[in-house]
Parts: C-alpha cells; sequence; structure tokens
C-alpha cells in the first residue's frame, strides 16, 4: 500500500495479490504501474495517476485516477497508447518530441518536497 492510500485505506476497492509495482516520479504526479494477480491466478495490471493537493486545513489529500487493464486488452491498449504518442511526437511537438513541453498547473500554490529527504 502506498504511503498517501493509508488515510483512506477502509475505502472499498477492487484489490488483488500483489505480484510487482513500479512507481514513476513526473513532477508534480505519481504514476504506479502494479502488476496484481486475482484469485484465479489470473495477472492484470493497474495504472494510477496520484497528485498530492492541500486541503483548505493544511492537510494533504491525493487526487486519484485508476485504470485496470487486463490481460486480454495489453496488446490493443499498447498499440492504441504507441499511436497516439507518436501521433503527439509528430504532430503537436515542435522538436520531434525530444523534451515535452513545460506543464502549467493552475494550483501553484504550493512547492513540491521530497519528504525522504528530510
Amino acid at each position: 500500500m502506498y504511503s498517501e492510500d493509508i488515510e483512506g485505506a477502509g475505502s472499498i476497492e477492487r484489490s488483488g495479490e500483489d505480484v510487482y509495482s513500479k512507481p514513476i516520479r513526473a513532477g508534480k504526479r505519481t504514476y504506479f504501474f502494479d502488476v496484481k494477480a486475482t484469485k484465479g491466478n489470473d495477472y492484470y495490471l493497474t495504472i494510477t495517476e496520484s497528485k498530492r493537493r492541500v486541503e483548505k486545513d493544511g492537510h494533504f489529500a491525493y487526487d486519484k485516477h485508476k485504470i485496470f487493464l487486463y490481460k486480454e486488452d495489453f496488446e490493443k491498449f499498447t498499440e492504441g497508447l504507441q499511436e497516439v504518442i507518436d501521433y503527439i511526437k509528430d504532430n503537436c511537438l515542435k522538436d520531434g518530441g525530444a523534451s515535452a513541453p513545460a506543464r502549467t498547473d493552475e494550483d501553484n500554490s504550493f512547492s513540491d518536497v521530497n519528504f525522504e529527504e528530510l
């Protein structure tokens, strides 16, 4: 379980046995790629986007969005994802995708702090 999941640990969520996890820090967001197993030893992938925000009372909260991807959809999902990434690189980025333009968020009221350094 991720540290930001502690407050919501009692919430109902589809949850299989954790097999493998790969977190990716990307600016103010963290993406989690989690391989999970069902009771019948069938494997699936969850992709979670997590973004920390500060509540009015000063406490931290996390906005999360989750995709469940099942093995029968891996190939079509991969093909579709690669197609749209190639489209963006070829048609939307001036430098051919060497680097994406800086993303601006409307809420820049807090700094990105790495608590492992404290």
